[in-house]
């Protein structure tokens, strides 16, 4: 329960930051939210053209925010690790075709360079697989029967064990009527 919430409180953060980097600056002084996921898979890549939210960067981080927050629900690893993805995955493709239009990234510290929205971004999809790896998830519950179920020993009764172990009590009337217990006749 611990690792639970711990995680919980890790992914919660990380959703957080990832949702907020594309409020911030991402390169040369340029908000994320200006930026459109299309560009990131058109020829032409990024531009300078502006977008509205929706159509930002921003759609994809809010995306893993909602598939953080259920996976947080149904206490689900994978789907926590999937959201951590996503954001990491966006960042990283950004960054690949930022790379190409402006020819080179650079990490400047006048502002002209990658600004702390990119590292809000990547933070928190870090933060969204580690808290995946931290959290417990659910665990499946066992419950034995109330018989044991052993080797199979040879009496055709694919190794059934009374509850408490085995007692010769008597003729074996399970497998062969009105005989000793064995599997051949006396």
């Amino acid at each position: 329960m611990v690792r639970n919430v711990i995680g919980g409180i890790l992914a919660l953060a990380g959703a957080a930051a990832a949702v907020l980097g594309p409020f911030l600056s991402w390169y040369g002084g340029r908000d994320g939210r200006d930026y459109r996921v299309a560009e990131l898979f058109e020829a032409r890549g990024v531009t300078s053209a502006g977008t509205g939210v929706w159509e930002s960067l921003v759609a994809p981080f809010a995306f893993a925010a909602l598939v953080t927050l259920i996976g947080l629900v149904f206490r689900s690893r994978a789907l926590v690790a999937f959201a951590g993805l996503v954001v990491i995955g966006f960042t990283v493709l950004w960054m690949v075709r930022q790379g190409q239009a402006a020819g080179s990234l650079v990490v400047d510290g006048s502002g002209s360079g990658l600004g702390q929205g990119v590292a809000y971004s990547l933070g928190g999809g870090i933060a969204l697989l580690l808290a995946a790896v931290v959290m417990s998830g659910r665990r499946r519950r066992y419950e034995p029967g109330p018989y044991q179920q052993g080797p199979d020993d040879g009496y055709g009764d694919g190794g059934y064990q009374e509850p408490y172990g085995w007692y010769d009590d008597g003729p074996d009337t399970r497998t062969n009527p009105g005989q000793g217990p064995g599997p051949y006749p006396r």
